[in-house]
């Protein structure tokens, strides 16, 4: 029965959220059936369209997860948009000055690495890198909120302002190629790429930009469910969240569960580095993020928190915004600003109907 309640009420949420959704496409003047079509059947039509949405699921997996860490322990993650940025630029940094990056500068080539690592070392170490960055910029609100009892809310939103700002920065004045119009960093070295699905999956295009980090957030979630539900550290994580005084009395630290969460979602957002620079633009590149770290909240209040349901939750997301794509093409006056409107809806519903669920 529990888990039948678990899975009802995303889905009310959802269908919730599509039925007003069509109400506001009817008042503006279109077809909400067709509308509909264009957003989810672009999706799944051949393996081009798969790819793409699974490459859009992934960073939202990341995230999701996250946010769910976070969440299991009484916390809201509202800084991974600054996580995944800041472990982004400095796996780019790290790919760059150990993979034997050469640079052409108006015409003169100029090498810009320190030592060209192996490609299997040079990828574990932009991996660390990525998990590593992402959970030390984590860890400073869970410090903050630890020891000065300071909300992590605002301390994570600051911290978003910060990267974004900083990486923004460094890029412009110190690993953007000089003349390049675009803010970007120089290119990582060719041993730090990682695999695409296309390689091995016949028929699928080669420009089609999933690549194995989408396996290796399947396997987040099975890790990140396994850590929650199947160790001791991860019942001391959602026993502070469920009941911070119950846990102390039972010889749990709080502040030490808080840090220890914080840093987990921390290193969860950054591995969105993974795919973005070792499997997609094979650099850093501003503004790259369409919001993963903010919307990895959606994905993580319609999976309930639950690894499994996050990933089913990011392919939905996933739909969403392939489909806004094809929308704002074929319909006469519905925008692709409907995807918006409508991941809107679905967060209002869901936080209502899990308020209502706790009552």
């Amino acid at each position: 029965m529990k888990i039948f309640r678990e899975i009802l009420w995303p889905v009310v949420a959802v269908i919730a959220a599509f039925i007003v959704g069509g109400l506001i496409v009817v008042a503006i003047g279109d077809n909400p059936f067709a509308t509909y079509y264009q957003m989810i059947g672009n999706s799944f039509g051949s393996l081009n369209d798969i790819g793409y949405t699974l490459f859009i699921a992934t960073p939202l997996i990341f995230t999701g997860l996250a946010v769910a860490v976070a969440f299991r322990c009484g916390l809201l993650n509202i800084g991974a948009e600054g996580q995944l940025y800041v472990a982004t630029f400095m796996t780019a940094w790290v790919g760059i000055k150990f993979g034997g990056a050469i640079v052409t500068i108006f015409g003169k080539e100029e090498n810009w690495s320190w030592m060209s690592l192996p490609s299997v070392l040079l990828i574990i170490a932009c991996v660390a890198t990525a998990i590593i960055t992402g959970a030390l910029w984590g860890a400073i609100p869970g410090i903050l909120k630890a020891k000065f009892g300071s909300h992590e809310v605002i301390n994570t939103i600051m911290l978003n302002f910060i990267a974004v700002a900083l990486v923004s920065y460094f890029t412009q004045y110190y690993y953007k190629i000089p003349g390049d119009p675009i803010m970007q960093t120089a290119q990582i070295g060719e041993g730090a790429h990682i695999p695409r699905i296309s390689q091995y999956i016949p028929g699928m295009p080669d420009f089609v930009p999933l690549s194995v980090a989408f396996l290796l957030a399947i396997v987040m979630c099975f890790a990140v469910y396994f850590f929650l539900w199947k160790t001791k550290w991860g019942y001391e994580l959602r026993a502070v969240g469920e009941n911070p005084s119950a846990a102390e009395y039972g010889g749990i630290s709080p502040k030490k569960q808080i840090v220890i969460a914080m840093t987990i979602s921390g290193g969860l957002a950054g591995m969105v580095a993974i795919g973005e620079v070792l499997g997609y633009r094979y650099r850093y590149y501003d503004g790259f993020s369409d919001g993963w770290g903010y919307l990895g909240i959606a994905v993580a209040l319609l999976g309930r928190n639950h690894p499994l349901g996050i990933f089913i939750a990011a392919i939905f997301f996933a739909v969403l915004k392939r489909g806004e794509i094809f929308v704002d093409i074929e319909t006469r006056f519905v925008s692709k600003d409907l995807v918006e409107v409508l991941q809107a809806i679905i967060i209002i519903f869901v936080a209502s109907l899990q308020r209502y669920t706790r009552r």
